[in-house]
């Protein structure tokens, strides 16, 4: 009885297993190549045509201009700018300043001092290094426009003249490098010089200071503010395991996220925007993020700012902001005042990430890459894989040695668990010995098999470990692969050029020989195929389930998992093979040291009808006759 529920609940578990990984499967995977197909598109776009009735990206209006006014205090607000048929043309609307880093590449627009367009030197759209590389900022006017920018509004009631979209800085400079910062200045007319000194890290930080000077004869109140404006919904992946849309740290609010289309159903923050704020942060950033890239204005840590996500219909797009507004700042007649914000901009690398969080005190950086709910041992788990990779220069290689310090690390569970399933495989006589002397009495079975394991030190339930100790190690590599950059294009041997991506071979078309691409649900590559065959191998060791319906799941599960992760990360099917191998060796080794047979070979046999049946169980002892007597 026992045996028959410590099968139940093995089954029950990787039934969970299936499940969780079928609506993976069914649900998100088919969609996953016309998803992509979109998104290269989208991507590709950058220079085509803008689709008719756009109307462009939108242009920050501050207080006090007629086009797109916002109301005095707050952060201005998208409103449609001039379209331009092409990503270029939008580009050469305006004079720019160049920028040029050992990662970034682009320019600054002198109109509105945007950061407008920025390209990624070290990312490109497919694994081949001669395809283009990733833009990332684009400007107003032009297709999928995406800026950042950064000033003052004034305070409620005040007509003062600030810099707004269409103001022409002066620069003292024509590029901006790491070493050198780029100051850039405008005069209102009306007493009021305003600075700003932009300068940039090595990687994708850039350091915003905005300087008033009040030459008037009276005060004046400021706010300062930033945002990241990105015109039209963007096409994205739909993978519950991956955040993708608006996102922030807000102080002691914590971690919001907010897809595109949630956002779009809040309640209305002013005239035609929706969205959510919240007031008196203290510390944290707001940006929108896509899966390896992402754009965040991040305030003075150390004063309260409003934080706010909205969303607001501009033409026939909608357009999502992400801002913060600062407290405002008095500057009396003949004083200065200052404001300084940074905007990140670039690939969301795991130690650039953390390196700003840590170098620039800023609050729960490390949370603008999505490390989930298992954020406690996902995280680690990529830092072990890193470590390792810097001395083997192969991600392949080190889930490799991953896997194995994984499996030294519960070996004294593992060992455990095979070792009780071995006894209880020898044990398989005796118990159904048992089964048979109490069949008309369920409760005395029991207790007789209970009293068996508790001679014979078995645990009954101690084989699921090893299906449950996989189960975190799966989810957490498994989030490790899809939202890590460093996982993007990163190679192992062979055939795999990219980790990150399903195996690229095909059974279906004899693995590139016949020139044609199989439907999607028929993907099934080399690796997924080496996967099963380990996994078969590991079931056909042990004896086949008596009951016919479990025979037939467990011959047929291997069978399963191999399509069912034929379009999974190559990576995660190279683990899950590796697992599978050094579990068999596990098990086989732990169960030659019990005495106890492996079936393999027998059970692999009896499949084509030409091994030996099964050894019939042990007869049970007779019952003496006068057993019922007292």
């Amino acid at each position: 009885m026992m045996k028959e529920d410590n099968r139940n609940l093995l089954l029950a578990i990787v039934l969970s297993v299936v499940i969780l990984l079928g609506w993976q499967f069914f649900y998100a995977k088919p969609q996953m190549d016309k998803q992509q197909e979109v998104a290269r598109q989208s991507q590709q776009t950058q220079g085509q045509p803008a689709p008719a009735g756009t109307g462009g990206a939108p242009a920050a209006s501050p207080p006090g201009q007629p086009a797109g006014s916002a109301a005095p205090g707050t952060v201005p607000g998208a409103a449609a700018a001039p379209a331009a048929a092409t990503r270029e043309q939008a580009l050469a609307a305006s004079p720019r300043i160049k920028i040029d880093t050992p990662k970034i590449a682009g320019s600054i627009s002198l109109a509105g001092g945007r950061i407008d367009d920025v390209s990624l030197k070290a990312y490109h759209e497919t694994v081949d290094p001669k395809s283009p590389i990733i833009v990332l900022l684009s400007p107003a006017g032009g297709p999928n426009a995406y800026y950042s920018d950064f000033g003052w509004v004034a305070a409620p009631g005040s007509a003062v003249a600030l810099p707004n979209a269409a103001t022409v800085w002066t620069a003292d400079s024509q590029t901006l490098t790491p070493a050198k910062p780029v100051t850039l200045s405008w005069d209102n007319g009306q007493g009021l010089t305003f600075k700003r000194v932009i300068g940039v890290d090595d990687n994708a930080l850039f350091t915003i200071r905005d300087e008033v000077e009040n030459k008037g004869a009276a005060a004046v109140t400021l706010f300062p503010y930033g945002q990241v404006v990105r015109q039209g919904k963007p096409h994205t992946l739909g993978y519950y395991v991956l955040h993708e849309g608006l996102v922030g740290y807000l102080g002691e609010q914590g971690l919001q996220e907010w897809t595109y289309d949630k956002l779009d159903k809040e309640p209305a923050l002013a005239p035609g925007t929706v969205g959510r704020s919240w007031k008196d942060a203290v510390g944290g950033w707001v940006g929108i993020t896509d899966k390896y890239w992402a754009a965040t204005v991040i305030p003075d840590q150390q004063r309260k700012y409003e934080g706010r996500l909205s969303s607001v219909q501009t033409g026939s797009e909608r357009t999502y902001q992400a801002d913060f507004l600062g407290e405002g700042i008095t500057v009396a007649p003949g004083a200065s005042t200052a404001s300084q914000a940074r905007l990140f901009a670039g690939a969301k690398e795991v130690t650039a990430i953390n390196g700003y969080e840590e170098s620039q005190k800023i609050t729960r950086f490390d949370l603008l890459i999505d490390w989930g709910w298992f954020y406690f041992f996902t995280k680690p788990l990529f830092v072990l894989l890193d470590w390792i990779y810097k001395h083997v220069g192969n991600f392949g290689v080190a889930i490799l040695i991953v896997t194995v310090l994984l499996k030294g690390l519960f070996f004294p569970l593992a060992n455990k668990s095979y070792a009780s399933m071995a006894k209880m495989k020898a044990l398989q006589p005796e118990m159904t010995a048992i089964r048979e002397r109490y069949a008309d009495d369920k409760m005395k079975q029991q207790q007789a098999l209970m009293e068996l394991y508790k001679t014979q030190k078995i645990n009954p339930v101690a084989g699921c470990w090893p299906v449950l100790l996989q189960i975190p190690v799966f989810f957490a590599l498994y989030k490790i692969l899809f939202i890590t950059i460093e996982m993007r294009h990163a190679p192992f041997f062979g055939w795999i050029h990219d980790l990150a991506a399903p195996d690229p071979t095909n059974l279906f078309n004899l693995f590139g020989l016949l020139p044609f691409t199989p439907p999607a649900m028929l993907h099934l590559g080399l690796w997924p195929i080496i996967m099963g065959i380990t996994m078969f191998i590991q079931m056909k060791m042990n004896p086949e389930p008596p009951d016919p319906v479990q025979k037939m799941m467990f011959t047929w599960m291997p069978v399963f998992f191999t399509f069912l992760l034929g379009s999974f990360p190559a990576g995660l099917v190279i683990y899950w093979s590796w697992n599978n191998l050094l579990s068999v060796t596990q098990q086989g080794f732990i169960m030659k040291k019990n005495g106890v047979k492996i079936e393999l070979f027998d059970n692999i046999k009896r499949m084509f009808g030409k091994g030996p049946p099964p050894a019939p169980a042990a007869a049970a002892p007779a019952k003496p006759a006068n057993s019922n007597k007292k």
